[in-house]
């Protein structure tokens, strides 16, 4: 059995998908995209290592779905996420995949295989059965062929020929261009790329993602300082008592985010925005809501509901309560009767009874973003 590590290429995104969610996070059933690529690959071969490439932001995310891949994060274009991932390559053949293709089958695998020592690549396509013109002049489509992935290459072959500058579509196409001997095996029309939303529809391996429901909760407190507004739900509800904290303060949204980030499984927010980064001093907590709620979108979630308890003694906050709910629900572009805001004292008791400060809780309710109503 040869030693063989399997890159996955899961960065990057493309505008010709055109939807708020990136493609990489499309849940299959309760898998996203790229981890269904993947472990639909792992199925097929024992691989000694398997690398995923990630944008920089969505590393920490990706590694809570597994712990026996290695994440690497991703550059600027596939040829520079390829070239970061060959770093971490200790074998000496690799088979490189996008998680765009993820339907490979194991006859295409068995046949990519069977060449690998003939070759410092092989490359599967499939033939052109329509007819083809290039530049006004009718070509012979049986010259054609419609490259695919994954290619197997030699490791050594693949690193020297991606230390160029040239920019290549491919991998073969940098390898051929050193010099490097191509063998090319028929592929499988179901190894289709998935680079428009009309592509989803044609892809049999796919399932509609699962209709759970997905619940997270969120608390946090902050102690009153004087000499600042006070910032709740995004609402100033105090001009010259505010919060002691390294933003604004804003513990109604605090709670919120951490609501959101437990609903989608990624942690908390100070792994997003830690206290002690001067990023966020003083930050306005509504810019920190509309980041994250940009998140959940684009890992594959609708936000359908939150329902948020703030327990304070000072100030009153009937008054503001609309507002606060009116806000939330313009940041998280939801129906306002989807975000409700509670109000209430505790009644003279502890640290808030004792007018020392405001403590916060909410839930957020999350549901896989359903693609296959586009």
């Amino acid at each position: 059995m040869p030693e063989l590590t399997l890159i996955v290429l899961g960065a990057g995104s493309s505008s010709r998908f055109n939807q708020r969610v990136k493609k990489q996070w499309l849940r299959i059933e309760e898998t996203p995209l790229w981890l269904f690529a993947t472990q639909n690959l792992q199925h097929l071969f024992p691989f000694t290592q398997v690398i995923v490439t990630t944008s920089p932001d969505e590393t920490f995310y990706a590694q809570k779905f597994s712990n026996t891949i290695h994440f690497v994060e991703g550059g600027k274009s596939r040829q520079e996420s390829l070239h970061n991932a060959l770093l971490h390559v200790n074998t000496p053949y690799v088979l490189v995949s996008d998680s765009a293709r993820p339907c490979i089958d194991q006859a295409m695998l068995v046949r990519l295989l069977a060449e690998m020592e003939n070759a410092d690549i092989v490359v599967p396509y499939v033939p052109v059965v329509d007819t083809v013109v290039f530049e006004e002049a009718t070509i012979d489509r049986d010259a054609v062929k419609r490259i695919q992935t994954p290619q197997l290459s030699r490791t050594e072959s693949l690193r020297k020929a991606l230390e160029t500058k040239i920019t290549y579509t491919d991998d073969s196409s940098a390898i051929k261009a050193l010099g490097g001997k191509v063998a090319y095996v028929l592929g499988s029309e179901r190894a289709k790329k998935l680079t428009c939303k009309e592509d989803l529809h044609d892809m049999a391996c796919l399932k509609a993602p699962s209709t759970h429901a997905f619940v997270g909760y969120g608390f946090d407190v902050h102690a009153y300082e004087e000499g600042k507004a006070m910032m709740l739900g995004g609402i100033c509800v105090h001009d010259t008592i505010g919060f002691k904290a390294h933003s604004d303060g804003d513990v109604a949204i605090h709670a919120l985010i951490d609501a959101l980030l437990g609903a989608a499984g990624a942690g908390d927010i100070g792994e997003l925005f830690p206290d002690n980064d001067p990023r966020y001093k003083n930050i306005d907590s509504k810019t920190l809501l509309k980041e994250v709620c940009a998140f959940i979108h684009k890992v594959g979630f609708d936000i359908s509901h939150c329902d948020i308890a703030i327990m304070a003694e000072f100030p009153r906050l009937s008054p503001f309560k609309d507002a606060i709910r009116f806000c939330l629900a313009d940041i998280m572009e939801l129906s306002p009767i989807h975000v409700n805001v509670k109000a209430t004292t505790t009644e003279k008791l502890g640290f808030v009874g004792r007018k020392e400060g405001v403590a916060v809780s909410a839930t957020a309710t999350l549901h896989y973003y359903d693609w296959t109503h586009v």
